[in-house]
């Protein structure tokens, strides 16, 4: 996965759904950063996603989800709607090794 370009409209996204980070560290890791997006932001903030990353990259961010960020009913929606999953996958989950 390519990474993203901190954008002025993707920093703005980042301050609001990753408000306890900077931007540039926020984005560093991608799945992480969209699984905030996609629990705490906005319509706007998700359309911001799309323009750098697309469906297949986005599946793959839900694929590669760390465990704690995702509400059950965000899970459900995402995966349905970007990765076509009638039947919601299980939330990740933390282990500890």
């Amino acid at each position: 996965m390519k990474p993203l370009i901190l954008t002025d409209q993707l920093r703005k996204v980042a301050q609001q759904s990753v408000w306890f980070e900077p931007p540039e560290q926020a984005i560093q890791n991608i799945p992480r950063f969209v699984a905030y997006v996609f629990t705490y932001g906005t319509y706007a903030a998700t359309q911001a996603l799309r323009q750098q990353l697309s469906k297949a990259e986005l599946t793959e961010c839900l694929d590669q989800a760390p465990a704690g960020i995702y509400d059950k009913r965000s899970w459900a929606y995402w995966q349905l709607v970007v990765a076509d999953r009638f039947e919601t996958p299980p939330m990740p989950v933390r282990t500890f090794d």
